[in-house]
């Protein structure tokens, strides 16, 4: 055959299957915002995702100069992190950017700012008049409800679970091109991310339209009522498959085999065990399918719902875990002739396990995939010796990137996010033997939806942060972050590296995470078996000492068990600095614990107490000498309730207090209980005065 008639040929296949798949609307990629079973087979019409973002342009080569550059959208950067300049800065700064382009059918399925001024202008299919014009954060955070309140619809009808935390989840298709332009300066913070799908050429695609709102309300009702509670999802239709299983300690057992071709649609699991999460670490779960020699699923099987260490509540579309332990992924697994799930206990100990499966008759075609889910841990790693990037996941063959965990322990001794933060890194994805990766971001924290190194617990639909112990982010630390519309598929290679920079040099890092793809037959990846020493928890340093630096600079730390006091009691726990704190449980409101502090200056200080939450706790106010901290709206007043987790916060009083050298009592007033408290004990760890500058 000639060889220029062969290229043709594939040009005319690859056109006229693109003609056979649905034409993709507003309406159709709403609806895939929550269909986790489309995941499992490769894409039609077939499409890439890549990302624009405000990375630091000077990471130029992968593993170069620069590649660990960390200066993101700060403003002021070396190289501007922008695709082009349309018009030069004016007398005031302010200059027209392009920051986002595709030429060829696509679909905007992502957005994402942690802060950002100045307008956004987007274009679409080359018209001269921009479809959206308008504030650049409410483009990238809340663009449906301000195209609607612009043109006089309801935008109460079209926020809510579409705005995730800092990130936008509003599907913008275009027919033949995109172009997203930033009125800005770029002296200023300019944080953006923004994810775009490129559909092979001859895809179907009707174009956005501000129409589009109204036309598909039923669409984007339905997609906001299941992000909002992804459990109102309607349950998979098939047969379910009940097991119980014992396991004693350094056995392994079939808990399920089928035979035939279908698809486990539900996996359901619950363990029993003396030592929780040593048995969620511990006990590994596999899921093999059509006889592969090595399984799809080799996790352990708390970490594979996103639940560990330990039992960690949240829900999402594809994982779910309940607070007494019942842990659901609602991905599914195909397979063609056989599927096998396998549980081992390595905990040392025997576990009990219940567990569900719903299991349909699936097809299998050629665009069917298999589900992997691989695990890696490193524990003992050290962040002294500069940065460098994690590997996730390095597939080869053809499939789709959905999703990604990490499991840490953060030893960190400085008690705030500044100075103790883990997640200054960048996520890096190679696609498809790309010399330099299609998706570079600005933060680990933003590639999570969130940031500002936030220690607080967060659960959405599509990404959680369901355990971070504190104080800041020192301790356990559990982030996801799940691929369903913003999903990356992959023809020959898929390599996610997640870069790791810390604030401060941090011996004793560990750094478990999950990857999760799927994989046409064939496709492999560098995934080994784990070791022993992998599945062991991590422990916290013993009576570790918090360190005055970071957002805790100049602090004078005084450690609450060192404080006289009278009413509380000294408890022991290996959160606590000190492994120690002091513990008060009043009996009515208006019960006091008083400390007495010295200070050894005079000055202006602000005070911030670390304090233990928990399902138990109470809320109480702070005086100072019999003053109460407070202001125009009344006393200053902690709530410590947290429903499920133990752990510590950092609560501040920033109003400068003036305090003369010498002794003082810091007084901690019972207010009362949160309604759902089961108790109103009070847990005070540590505190610091910080010494205010006065203004001149």
């Amino acid at each position: 055959m000639h060889a220029r008639i062969v290229p043709l040929i594939l040009a005319v296949l690859v056109t006229a299957g693109a003609l056979a798949a649905e034409t993709v609307t507003t309406g159709t990629l709403l609806s895939e915002m929550t269909d986790l079973a489309r995941l499992r087979e490769f894409p039609d019409p077939a499409y890439d995702t890549v990302q624009f973002s405000s990375y630091d342009r000077t990471s130029q080569i992968a593993g170069g100069p620069g590649w660990f550059a960390n200066n993101d959208g700060f403003g002021r950067e070396r190289i501007p992190a922008v695709l082009s300049t349309l018009k030069e800065p004016d007398a005031e700064g302010v200059g027209h950017y392009v920051i986002a382009e595709v030429d060829g059918p696509g679909a905007i399925v992502r957005l994402w700012t942690a802060l950002i001024d100045g307008r956004i202008e987007l274009y679409l299919d080359g018209a001269k008049s921009p479809v959206y014009s308008g504030g650049a954060e409410d483009f990238l955070m809340r663009l449906y409800p301000t195209l609607a309140k612009a043109h006089g619809l309801p935008a109460e009808g079209y926020a809510n679970s579409l705005s995730q935390r800092m990130a936008g989840y509003y599907p913008v298709p275009f027919a033949r091109k995109c172009r997203i332009v930033w009125i800005g300066r770029l002296a200023r913070t300019h944080f953006y991310q923004i994810q775009i799908r490129r559909y092979e050429p001859g895809a179907r695609v009707r174009t956005f339209r501000v129409e589009d709102l109204t036309t598909y309300k039923d669409e984007i009702a339905r997609a906001q009522k299941y992000l909002a509670d992804p459990s109102a999802m309607p349950a998979p239709a098939g047969r379910t498959h009940d097991f119980r299983l014992s396991l004693p300690a350094g056995t392994a057992t079939d808990a399920l085999t089928l035979e035939g071709t279908g698809a486990i649609a539900r996996l359901t699991l619950q363990l029993s065990a003396q030592d929780m999460d040593r048995a969620l670490r511990q006990t590994v779960l596999r899921v093999s399918c059509d006889g592969y020699s090595l399984p799809q699923v080799d996790s352990p099987v708390g970490d594979f719902f996103g639940a560990g260490p330990g039992v960690n509540p949240y829900d999402s579309i594809p994982m779910k875990v309940e607070t007494d332990g019942t842990m659901v992924c609602r991905f599914v697994m195909p397979y063609q002739k056989s599927a096998r799930i396998r549980l081992e206990n390595r905990s040392g100990r025997p576990v009990e396990i219940r567990g569900a499966a719903i299991v349909n008759d699936s097809p299998w075609s050629r665009r069917s995939m298999y589900l992997f889910a691989r695990w890696r841990a490193n524990h003992g790693l050290s962040t002294a010796r500069g940065p460098f990037d994690v590997p996730f996941v390095v597939a080869h063959g053809a499939g789709r990137f959905v999703g990604a965990v990490v499991y840490l322990m953060n030893p960190t001794p400085i008690p705030t996010p500044g100075g103790g933060w883990w997640g200054e890194g960048d996520e890096k994805i190679f696609v498809d033997n790309e010399a330099f990766p299609s998706t570079f971001g600005t933060g680990s924290e933003d590639y999570f939806n969130y940031a500002w190194s936030s220690p607080d617990i967060f659960k959405h639909a599509y990404f959680a942060q369901p355990r971070c112990d504190g104080p800041g982010t020192r301790g356990f630390i559990v982030n996801s972050r799940w691929h369903v519309l913003d999903d990356l598929p992959f023809k020959q290679n898929l390599a996610f590296f997640m870069e790791l920079l810390h604030h401060t040099p941090t011996e004793g890092f560990s750094y478990a995470r999950m990857g999760y793809y799927y994989g046409k037959p064939g496709t492999y990846d560098e995934h080994v078996p784990m070791t022993d020493a992998d599945l062991e928890l991590p422990q916290y340093p013993v009576g570790w000492e918090p360190l005055a630096r970071g957002g805790a600079d100049r602090g004078i730390i005084y450690q609450c068990e060192a404080l006289p006091c009278r009413e509380g009691t000294v408890v022991r726990g290996e959160l606590f600095a000190g492994a120690r704190a002091v513990q008060w449980v009043p009996s009515r409101e208006g019960d006091t614990l008083n400390f007495k502090i010295n200070v050894a200056q005079p000055g202006r200080y602000s005070l911030h107490l670390v304090m233990q939450m928990s399902p138990d706790a109470g809320r109480f106010g702070v005086s100072i000498d019999g003053t109460p901290l407070g202001g125009e709206e009344g006393d200053w007043m902690v709530d410590l309730f947290e429903p499920y987790l133990v752990q510590l916060r950092e609560f501040a009083f920033q109003r400068p207090i003036e305090l003369s050298a010498g002794e003082h009592t810091l007084t901690l007033v019972y207010k009362s209980r949160n309604p759902d408290s089961k108790g109103p004990i009070i847990t005070g760890d540590f505190l610091w005065l910080r010494p205010v500058e006065r203004r001149r």
